[in-house]
């Protein structure tokens, strides 16, 4: 069976306070408003409208959580940048990111969405600039592959591979297209490989 495909939903979270006690493992979907994240979480667990779309970036004010078939949670994480949304709003979006990405136990490794057209801004790489201290690995999916021709992707993607290599040698990173469903063995081999994936049902809370 696919690693994340039958997640649930199983709670949203809008202040670290209210995050459940930290048990099984959580991998963290991160990205800019708009980078598609919500598009490669339904693609990847095989479900149209697990985790919303929205027309409108900057929707996704929460952390929602989506449980595993084996027990480990994805944590879809607010997306970040968008102009239009109210300082206030904004600074607790910041808060609520940085605590979870530098503190949180439970947490072992980030898929961090980037636009294929437009990766590595400077956002991203605040989100980086977080994580990658704690030494837990990154995998940075490149969306919207499908965008781009090949030649063009290729390029991107050795450009991001040298790019990303100053935040160390555990962050990873691929091409993706949720339209075309291409990549998604690779994220899985990726995340499985966090995981541990022995057999289905292994580190439920």
């Amino acid at each position: 069976m696919s690693l994340f495909r039958h997640a649930h939903f199983e709670i949203s979270i809008a202040r670290p306070q209210d995050l459940p006690p930290p048990s099984a493992a959580e991998i963290a979907f991160a990205g800019r408003s708009n980078a598609g994240k919500s598009s490669a979480i339904n693609t990847l667990v095989g479900h149209t409208r697990l985790a919303f779309v929205s027309k409108t970036p900057g929707r996704t004010q929460l952390i929602n959580i989506f449980r595993m078939p084996n027990g480990a949670a994805l944590m879809d994480l607010p997306g970040y940048g968008y102009a239009k949304v109210p300082e206030a709003i904004r600074k607790q979006w910041t808060k609520l990111l940085e605590v979870y990405l530098t503190s949180r136990s439970s947490l072992i490794g980030l898929v961090l969405i980037m636009d294929s057209r437009h990766p590595l801004t400077p956002l991203d790489r605040q989100m980086l600039n977080w994580f990658a201290p704690t030494g837990r690995p990154v995998h940075v999916l490149l969306t919207k592959s499908d965008k781009l021709t090949r030649g063009p992707a290729a390029q991107t993607l050795a450009k991001m591979r040298k790019e990303l290599a100053a935040w160390g040698p555990q962050v990873s990173v691929q091409l993706f297209s949720s339209l075309k469903k291409s990549g998604m063995e690779e994220v899985e081999q990726v995340v499985g490989g966090w995981l541990g994936v022995p057999a289905a049902g292994a580190g439920e809370a």
